[in-house]
């Protein structure tokens, strides 16, 4: 009578087990990795940072003049811009140049933070607050620097994001 062998390898039985882990872990992180590309979070989140990215660029722009080179900052100005806030600049562009050359002063603009206070991805719309520094340095005197917070609003323009609207935020208690 023939013995039937009842116990396995365990080298065998060791194999299968790892086997079947390894591909239930590669499927899972495979579906992951599926589910993040395609996650309308992380697009929210790309826009958010994208809008945040050109707000803080641009209100800096709008801060930054120098009247040795102010076409290239005025420039500058209209390249940020877009709709009513870009028709006043061009419009009233010869009037910049003649108040700059006369006062010849540099200003120079540097982010010290920024958000985004709304976002409507679809629409194209954004809002942003945007805390700079501003140093501006007349021909003569000490520059005067000043911190303050900017409002903007953004809309997405085929060549990306770019402010439509831009004012001071305001300061101080606002609570009733």
């Amino acid at each position: 009578m023939a013995r039937v062998r009842t116990t396995r390898n365990p080298l065998l039985t060791s194999a299968i087990v790892l086997t079947v882990a390894a591909a239930g872990a590669a499927g899972w992180g495979g579906w992951s990795r599926y589910d993040a590309a395609h996650d309308d979070s992380a697009a929210y989140a790309e826009a958010r940072d994208d809008a945040l990215a050109a707000g803080e660029q641009a209100v800096q722009n709008m801060n930054t003049l120098d009247h040795a080179q102010l076409e290239k900052g005025l420039d500058s100005w209209e390249a940020s811009t877009t709709g009513d806030l870009h028709r006043q600049l061009v419009d009233g562009r010869d009037s910049f140049v003649e108040q700059i050359e006369a006062a010849r002063t540099v200003s120079t603009a540097k982010v010290l933070s920024g958000a985004v206070t709304e976002l409507d991805d679809r629409a194209g719309k954004a809002g942003v607050m945007v805390a700079l520094r501003v140093t501006v340095t007349a021909p003569e005197g000490k520059p005067a620097v000043k911190e303050s917070r900017m409002l903007g609003q953004l809309t997405r323009t085929s060549e990306g994001w770019k402010l439509s609207a831009l004012g001071q935020a305001p300061v101080g208690n606002t609570a009733g």
